[in-house]
């Protein structure tokens, strides 16, 4: 797995132990590793003049008063994270397609995308947007660079068989959609512990083996490995990069922040000072980086996971068209920060 982001690429060093640590040895700079710290410059666009925010993200239209989420920016330890240059990104990638793939949160950092993008570019610039099934696109004309989303909340097959909805941890029928593009960003984890009416499934297959349930972290890990042998066997690595984005954090848990008895983010107006947050990292993200390391393909971790966790600040909230959630991001707000990293990592 190639995890490098910066300057230049910085190789990840990966231990393939079942219950050790990943470890990362890097000869450049470790864009993951840092603080957040108030910037007045910030935010790096006004989301009122940003279309189609889907209502779950859009905080400020849906009155959210305290503003200060908007100012922090991710500080590095020993080095900057590039600002977004939409003209550089958009010129660095023409005539390339870019796809995010993956639950809601893949949506959330697309559509941080777009804004960052559509707001920094001309008015007269030449965007046209579709959707077809369970992809949205959005191409930049002058530049020739496409960059869509692609629902897929497991990434393995959901199929609808006599016995009702299955669950299939062994079968990716999308592929061949999405390795005609040049670049990748897959992510989930969101809805695999989904029960009762949110659950869109009724059995969980592997091979012949059906059951009613199993597992979800053991059921997590084999739909990721089924991607792993996916991605070995199906993509051409000279043609198209491929990223795998850390798990998104929910903050439900106030016990993980040191404010045990709180149960949601309602009243968080501030990101976590320093590095470290108390809960650890979650088991999910322990999962992915323990499979990704098993990965022949050169494949980057997109490592949001650890600076999210210091932003229990920067959820919607009850600021949106759905009810509390703090799960998803608000957009201006820290899935900015996430694509600037990717940035970095193909500009």
């Amino acid at each position: 797995m190639d995890g490098g982001i910066g300057g230049r690429w910085c190789t990840i060093i990966l231990f393939a132990l079942v219950s050790g640590p990943i470890s990362y040895a890097c000869d450049a700079c470790d864009l993951y590793q840092g603080r957040w710290v108030y910037d007045e410059s910030y935010p790096l666009y006004n989301s009122l003049k940003c279309p189609h925010i889907r209502r779950e993200f859009d905080c400020i239209k849906y009155g959210r008063p305290n503003l200060n989420y908007l100012k922090f920016r991710w500080q590095p330890t020993n080095c900057n994270l590039p600002r977004f240059n939409a003209k550089e990104f958009l010129t660095k990638m023409s005539g390339k397609k870019i796809m995010f793939i993956g639950d809601s949160i893949s949506e959330n950092q697309w559509q941080s995308m777009m804004c960052l993008l559509r707001t920094s570019l001309p008015p007269q610039s030449i965007i046209n947007e579709q959707t077809v099934n369970s992809t949205t696109t959005a191409t930049f004309e002058d530049y020739g660079v496409s960059i869509s989303v692609f629902l897929s909340h497991y990434l393995v097959d959901i199929v609808e068989e006599k016995i009702g909805r299955v669950l299939k941890l062994d079968s990716i029928s999308n592929g061949d959609v999405w390795k005609e593009n040049d670049v990748l960003i897959f992510n989930t984890w969101l809805w695999w512990y989904r029960r009762g009416e949110k659950q869109p499934w009724d059995y969980i297959q592997i091979g012949k083996n059906i059951t009613k349930d199993m597992d979800r972290m053991v059921a997590f890990q084999e739909g990721l490995n089924t991607w792993a042998n996916w991605v070995n066997a199906e993509i051409d690595t000279e043609k198209t990069k491929v990223f795998f984005q850390g798990v998104s954090p929910p903050h439900y848990n106030g016990m993980e922040w040191n404010e045990p008895g709180v149960t949601n983010c309602a009243k968080e107006t501030l990101p976590m000072n320093g590095s470290t947050y108390p809960g650890g990292v979650p088991r999910a993200e322990m999962v992915v980086e323990q499979v990704l390391s098993g990965i022949t393909k050169p494949v980057s971790l997109l490592n949001i996971t650890r600076l999210s966790q210091l932003r229990k600040d920067a959820h919607p909230g009850r600021f949106n068209n759905f009810g509390m959630d703090c799960t998803h991001w608000c957009v201006a707000g820290l899935p900015d920060t996430w694509n600037l990293l990717l940035s970095a990592a193909l500009v």
